[in-house]
């Protein structure tokens, strides 16, 4: 089995907590020779919880004799760094949201293909054994879907990872941070061509491409499968100070309606996230648990009736963990030649719906 050589660019919680835990426990698909990340006590960390190498620049990591990189730095930071690794040849797999703008990612696709690398983002749910096994068993067609639903609630992370030992970044330099501040505000306008008010500017930034930008694409996977084509966008509002993001897209021609809502619910410590699809005769619902716990099965029910006789079938095919999946996945589209799932330009599908609502919003408050 080859085995890749990879770096980590970016220490954070999502790095600390999945994705080098991960990438070690693959040990025959991978090896890490290297991690970077601007926080002295994150570096300090991976080196004395994983025994890694850890850099304060990126340019360091990317000297190394790599195969890959895994990319787990904030999203105002991908652009940048996706075309410095390709640039350099090697393989990337980035954290969602790939960029903000649907022109940025259009770069991206334009680098990846002219040095003939896998590029993948992180939606590990398209991994899920459970949204694997609802691909093929939706109880309706395209000519009878009726409504899709997202439903999700959030405390964010702060109850699911108590039991992780890492270690929070906070002593980044305050330069740094206004730097990438400053980038993020330069995306946000290329992808949000309307002024968006400071809650507005939030919601975008996170509630939709954050949050939703996963069962965005969830969604999108979903609709593919049916052969169900991209709607037009019918509402869209921001709310709860930015923690709140709605959007509504009308589907084949009005005869369906897929509506979403994501909600920080902060001192709250439950989370909810429901995917469900109507049909005439039946429904899908996925329930996902939170993102943090591995191994926790996403529960799939389906629900249908012949005349009078409800049934209700939850399937479960299996304990996989879509993070680990996902990594499994890449590792596949390098060595193995196998396609990529999760695609650049899937992403970019994503967030121009995601800019697209966020442009709708500021056009409804104006």
């Amino acid at each position: 089995m080859q085995r890749l050589k990879v770096g980590v660019i970016g220490a954070g919680g999502i790095a600390q907590i999945e994705h080098i835990p991960n990438l070690m426990k693959l040990k025959h698909q991978f090896e890490i020779l290297g991690v970077c990340d601007p926080s002295a006590k994150a570096r300090a960390f991976v080196g004395e919880e994983f025994g890694l190498v850890a850099f304060k620049s990126i340019e360091d990591v990317l000297a190394l004799p790599l195969d890959a990189v895994v990319i787990a730095s904030p999203d105002p930071l991908h652009h940048e760094q996706i075309l410095a690794a390709l640039g350099r040849g090697f393989h990337v797999f980035c954290e969602k949201p790939l960029c903000y703008a649907p022109g940025d990612i259009d770069d991206l696709i334009a680098a990846r293909d002219r040095v003939g690398k896998v590029l993948q983002v992180g939606y590990m749910k398209r991994f899920d054994p459970s949204y694997e096994a609802a691909l093929g068993r939706m109880p309706g067609t395209a000519k009878t879907l009726r409504y899709v639903s997202v439903e999700v609630n959030d405390p964010d992370a702060w109850p699911f990872i108590k039991h992780h030992a890492w270690r929070q970044g906070d002593d980044v330099a305050p330069d740094l941070i206004a730097s990438v501040k400053a980038k993020q505000q330069e995306q946000v306008a290329r992808a949000v061509p309307a002024a968006l008010d400071a809650m507005s500017y939030r919601g975008f930034t996170a509630a939709y491409c954050s949050s939703l930008v996963h069962d965005v694409n969830a969604v999108h996977g979903l609709l593919d499968g049916l052969g169900v084509p991209d709607g037009e966008i019918a509402g869209a509002q921001i709310f709860a100070d930015g923690q709140g993001g709605q959007g509504a897209v009308r589907l084949l021609g009005g005869r369906a309606l897929w509506n979403m809502v994501h909600l920080k619910v902060p001192a709250l410590a439950d989370y909810s996230e429901k995917i469900t699809f109507y049909f005439g005769e039946g429904i899908l619902e996925l329930e996902f648990p939170s993102p943090w716990l591995n191994h926790q099965p996403t529960r799939l029910t389906v629900k249908t009736s012949n005349g009078y006789t409800f049934a209700r079938e939850d399937v479960r095919t299996g304990y996989e963990e879509a993070f680990i999946e996902e990594l499994k996945g890449f590792w596949s589209a390098i060595v193995e030649g196998k396609a990529v799932r999760n695609t650049a330009e899937q992403a970019r599908r994503d967030m121009a719906l995601l800019s697209g609502l966020a442009q709708f919003h500021a056009g409804a408050r104006s």
